[in-house]
């Protein structure tokens, strides 16, 4: 006779999801300039495409350097299906078209996921590289549907309004990609507690073990990789609505290099590691390339950092600060926290003159020679700025090689007496 068992309620989970539905529920509230719903919309946008990356990456081990094949032909779908819309084909609701997107991702991921998944490690990175190339080729080879180098363009505003929306308004297609990010978050992160996604850690981790258990490596990595193809279809989906045009850009191996960077610096290890990541990433995107010429370098600089110095990305460096605040000794970090911001600041603030300075001279050299850095006037030809840039790059980099070593001593002597107080 089976009895009933109660299972106590994760009251952690349920305010964190609670958090960031209200998050995305008020993040247009902080501005109604255009910009900011600009900037969160690609956010959002960024966060599924990032999400569905780490299924392959982060939970399945598979390094793929063609995932924009997924998104980019969801996206090409879906521009499709709303000009039929528009042009009164057939009806179909605006706020659905992501699921078209998404089922196209799915139906690629069957067929050229039962190539890729073949093959794991260096392999699959390869095989999944050829085929982005190939279906990059594909776009540019036939016209006809793929539009060239062009691109479709399309009208999202078709039909009668569902509940008064038209999604004319810039804030109507933020909050219908918001809704699609937060489902899709939740699917995922569900996804992620079946036995689908802890087979997929098995395979990740030992996959010889796991087939000695009896599972089929080959069916785990393809069901996970599908499933990744349908997420990434949805994103792209969102990315036709919200662009309103499709091009050969959104399946370029460029595209899939941004969101390889984008998930690797939020973390691959923890599941909101690539929704840090996604965020970041659109900031050097899209405010930061407003600002400079320069923000490729500073995002590369930025990357090399996080590769050399937090390989688990900023997730992991978020993480690894919890047992410290439970063992309620996070204070006596402050300190050598603070000492290391500064040196950074000054290290940065050297850098970005370096970098702007050079690239003024190299790029502008016919204009004018002093450029605003900060609020202050610097002229880029005259020794005093250099010598100024030079002074805060050698001070910067002195003081937080000593602030590091400072951090690292108090870390270090923290940890020792958190583990002998577990023992």
């Amino acid at each position: 006779m089976s009895t009933l068992r109660y299972r106590p309620l994760d009251l952690g989970r349920w305010i964190v999801w609670g958090a960031t539905a209200l998050l995305f529920a008020l993040a247009p509230l902080m501005s109604d300039a255009s910009f900011v719903l600009t900037l969160l919309s690609q956010m959002g946008i960024l966060i599924i495409f990032a999400l569905s990356y780490n299924m392959l990456l982060g939970q399945g081990g598979m390094l793929s350097f063609g995932h924009a094949v997924y998104s980019g032909l969801g996206a090409y779908f879906t521009v499709h299906a709303l000009n039929l819309v528009g042009k009164g084909a057939f009806w179909f609701p605006v706020t659905l078209l992501p699921l078209v997107g998404g089922l196209a991702g799915l139906a690629f991921g069957l067929i050229f996921g039962y190539v890729t998944t073949k093959k794991s490690g260096t392999t699959f990175a390869m095989i999944s590289l050829g085929i982005g190339e190939m279906v990059y080729a594909c776009v540019l080879m036939f016209p006809a549907f793929f539009g060239g180098e062009g691109g479709i363009s399309t009208n999202r505003v078709v039909g009668e309004p569902v509940l008064g929306l038209t999604y004319g308004p810039a804030l109507q297609v933020y909050y219908l990609i918001a809704a699609w990010a937060f489902v899709s978050m939740a699917a995922m992160f569900a996804l992620t507690q079946t036995p689908l996604g802890r087979m997929a850690n098995a395979v990740r981790d030992n996959p010889e073990r796991a087939e000695f258990v009896g599972y089929n490596t080959q069916r785990v990595r393809y069901l996970q990789m599908c499933l990744s193809a349908f997420f990434a279809g949805v994103a792209g989906g969102l990315s036709c609505i919200n662009y309103e045009i499709v091009s050969a850009e959104n399946v370029s191996a460029l595209r899939s290099g941004g969101v390889l960077i984008a998930t690797f610096i939020g973390g691959v290890g923890l599941f909101f590691g690539p929704i840090l990541g996604a965020i970041v990433f659109t900031l050097f995107a899209i405010a930061l390339s407003g600002f400079t010429k320069a923000w490729l370098l500073y995002l590369g600089l930025f990357f090399l950092a996080m590769v050399l110095y937090a390989p688990g990305g900023l997730a992991w460096l978020i993480a690894i600060q919890i047992p410290v605040l439970r063992a309620r000794r996070f204070s006596e970090l402050l300190w050598p926290y603070a000492l290391a911001l500064a040196a950074g600041l000054m290290l940065l603030c050297g850098l970005i003159g370096a970098v702007e300075m050079i690239y003024h001279l190299s790029l502008e050299s016919a204009e004018e020679s002093v450029i605003a850095l900060a609020g202050l006037e610097v002229d880029v030809r005259a020794l005093p700025s250099w010598l100024a840039v030079g002074a805060l790059l050698a001070a910067g980099g002195v003081a937080m090689r000593h602030a590091s070593r400072f951090v690292s001593a108090r870390w270090h002597a923290i940890q020792q007496d958190i583990q002998r107080g577990a023992a």
